[in-house]
């Protein structure tokens, strides 16, 4: 027992081959003296080597330009002027750039057998359309610029309750209990008085009355066939809800009118969800069916037969991942442009950049794509200005 524990005492004691005894860590980690000055005047030859490290630039590789106002003196500046100025700035500017440039080669590509058009989904949060980013996005609708759009409910109520009231400018640092008080609602720094969703219930529900009327006429039917009968599915409703709202402000008014179809995966989540909670119990027994997976195979057979694909997707979360997902049936798009904030460090979606969806299939390998980190108020506009509506001008 003594002589295990003396050689434990010495084992802990004695430095084994390979460890270092204090003077010696001191010893290796103080670094070697050096002249003040050297013989010729010249710094140390080892900080000389470690600074002026000496290298070369590919062949063609691509300068960093610089914005110069100047070029533009005793004339208006364009768009064009900005986003060329900006496409080898570097950062963020560089990537709406590459937006721009992206999103063209979408539009312009046809298929030489057919001539098809490339297949352009839109994708967008609930945010924006409270914002007035809507009337960009309107805008994309209006002129059948997309092929396809995918958005949350708030998405869909938003653009419907615009119409209805106004949405006003705020402060994000208002508190939320006035605000409450006050039957007023906050999104970021915008106020949508409580009003306005009280005008929408007032609008909606004799429109869901009208829906659940149709649904049952054509379940009652007998001449009707089964696998005919009437079975809603959001994008139906939505395509109604357009047609209904009859206002050319509305997103939603200008897809049913070219026929444009909105998917909303979600679409019972938000003052629209709380619309259908309300109306099942008025018109209790009776109930307002609506078929989710007749929209999935409608998106994904979008995706599937399009001669090329591609993604503009503002925001992240379900709308990222539903247009991607449907993408995945045709073993990827060719192209995606992502506009968000978020960071990839917390594995979200909306968090992911287009290779993550390249590991999925989602994208296809070698695709063009581009992630720009900008809130989607602060550089859509000027991507759209650059892109789809340069014909206009």
């Amino acid at each position: 027992m003594m002589a295990s524990t003396m050689a434990s005492t010495s084992s802990i004691n004695e430095p084994t081959n390979g460890q270092a005894t204090a003077e010696n860590l001191d010893a290796k980690s103080t670094p070697p003296s050096l002249p003040e000055t050297t013989a010729n005047g010249a710094p140390p030859p080892s900080a000389s080597s470690a600074v002026l490290v000496r290298g070369q630039m590919p062949a063609g590789s691509q300068g960093v330009e610089e914005l110069d106002f100047n070029k533009f003196a005793g004339r208006p500046i364009t768009v064009d002027d900005l986003l060329t100025g900006m496409n080898h700035m570097g950062f963020q500017a560089s990537s709406i750039g590459e937006a721009v440039r992206i999103i063209n080669d979408m539009r312009a590509w046809r298929d030489p057998e057919s001539s098809a058009k490339t297949t352009i989904f839109l994708g967008y949060t609930s945010n924006l359309i409270s914002s007035g980013l809507r009337g960009t996005l309107r805008y994309l609708a209006q002129h059948n610029h997309i092929s396809a759009i995918v958005t949350t409910a708030g998405g869909i109520e938003e653009d419907l309750i615009k119409c209805l009231g106004n949405t006003y400018m705020g402060s994000f640092s208002t508190p939320g209990a006035g605000l409450r008080a006050q039957g007023l609602n906050r999104i970021g720094n915008l106020i949508v008085p409580n009003d306005n969703y009280c005008k929408f219930e007032d609008w909606v529900l004799p429109i869901l009355d009208t829906l659940l009327a149709e649904q049952s006429a054509s379940k009652a039917d007998p001449r009707i066939p089964d696998d005919e009968k009437l079975i809603w599915t959001p994008s139906k409703i939505i395509h109604r809800l357009g047609l209904e709202i009859n206002d050319e402000s509305s997103v939603l008014y200008w897809a049913a009118k070219n026929n444009i179809p909105i998917f909303c995966p979600a679409l019972t989540d938000g003052s629209l969800g709380d619309m259908l909670y309300f109306h099942s119990f008025k018109c209790s027994p009776q109930r307002l069916v609506m078929d989710t997976i007749q929209d999935l195979r409608k998106l994904n057979s979008m995706a599937v037969r399009a001669k090329r694909a591609g993604m503009i997707i503002l925001g992240g979360g379900i709308v990222k991942h539903h247009i991607a997902n449907a993408c995945l049936m045709r073993n990827g798009a060719e192209s995606a442009v992502y506009i968000n904030t978020a960071q990839e460090f917390d594995g979200s979606d909306a968090g992911a950049r287009p290779d993550e969806a390249v590991s999925w299939g989602k994208i296809k390998a070698g695709a063009d794509t581009v992630k720009v980190y900008v809130e989607a108020t602060a550089c859509f506009p000027l991507i759209v200005a650059g892109t789809f509506a340069n014909d206009a001008s």
